[in-house]
């Protein structure tokens, strides 16, 4: 017997203001060819009165209702975020207590920026394999628009908000790529790179948020061999080949990085997940959300292989391959 961990739930959630590329025109030196052009965004979604964790909840009720469970059935809550409602308690506790989660529901937060959703779902999908959990709630949630500077031209044209989930629970398998579930994970981190995406504010050094800083040059080049180094990884973990894929969903920071890795992975465009546009870079929600929104549509259908592949701040990165 060997225990996968098999997506049994998804979910997202966006706030209802949608800005165009022409509204950001009219606060900064912009426009909607610049912008389009350099990284293929088009619109993005902002909240208003709503929290970070409302969005998280939006997403969370969707994936668990999608799932057919119910709430008492989940023994885990994992929030990936870099803009919590608090600083402490976490964001997962807050969600947990928000859908009335059972006592004794192990919740917390993953600070991995970008990377974040695959850092959790990692995590997750370990405790299940070593029969600590059976079902868990992985949830990337972001309200970006609370740490970028809108006079910044460079980033505020970059960033969206919103939350995506997904609910994972045990099976049995046979230990081969033809299982259902998760096949396959890799995390990677080099700190050498901190300075090169961060905000620029703390808790600790200047009581304060603080905005998004980036090296955008740096940033690039670093993005397309991490996100196409963990891909690879996995699908050799995995025992799948790119002709064997079905969907790349990669993170959705930039259009030329989404199409770089493709091309390295050398798989058709028509195989690569493409949200960017419509949502900007939601950082740690930014697979999630893809992923539920073309599960709805029908897109992305029972037993399709899927490569994840993420980078953020840190730097981290990472993969999953996953049997839908």
């Amino acid at each position: 017997m060997h225990i996968r961990s098999e997506i049994i739930g998804w979910g997202h959630y966006l706030p209802k203001k949608v800005v165009t590329n022409d509204d950001l025109a009219k606060i900064v030196d912009t426009n909607d060819e610049w912008i389009s052009t350099r990284t293929g965004i088009k619109t993005r979604h902002l909240v208003e009165e709503e929290l970070t964790s409302d969005l998280a909840y939006g997403a969370a009720k969707m994936a668990i209702e999608k799932a057919g469970i119910s709430v008492d059935e989940i023994d885990s809550i994992v929030v990936a975020t870099v803009t919590p409602d608090n600083t402490t308690p976490s964001l997962a506790a807050k969600v947990a207590n928000k859908l009335n989660a059972k006592s004794g529901t192990v919740t917390y937060d993953i600070s991995a920026a970008c990377s974040g959703f695959v850092y959790g779902l990692t995590q997750a999908d370990n405790m299940i394999r070593l029969g600590q959990i059976k079902t868990a709630l992985v949830i990337g949630s972001e309200s970006l628009s609370k740490i970028v500077d809108w006079t910044d031209r460079n980033t505020c044209v970059l960033f969206g908000d919103g939350a995506g989930a997904v609910v994972i629970r045990a099976k049995e398998g046979e230990g081969t790529s033809a299982d259902t579930g998760i096949l396959a994970t890799k995390l990677y981190a080099d700190a050498a790179h901190y300075e090169s995406l961060k905000t620029t504010g703390g808790v600790a050094s200047t009581k304060t948020a603080g905005f998004i800083f980036m090296d955008g040059k740096e940033v690039f080049k670093f993005a397309v061999n991490s996100l196409s180094q963990a891909a690879e990884t996995v699908m050799q973990m995995g025992g799948i080949s790119s002709k064997d894929v079905d969907w790349l969903i990669p993170h959705q920071a930039n259009i030329r990085i989404i199409s770089n890795v493709g091309e390295k992975l050398e798989l058709p465009t028509e195989k690569v997940i493409v949200a960017v546009d419509h949502h900007g870079n939601t950082s740690a929600a930014s697979i999630p959300l893809a992923l539920s929104e073309n599960i709805e549509s029908g897109k992305i259908k029972k037993g399709d292989i899927i490569v994840m592949t993420a980078m953020g701040a840190g730097f981290t990165w990472g993969g999953a391959l996953i049997r839908f």
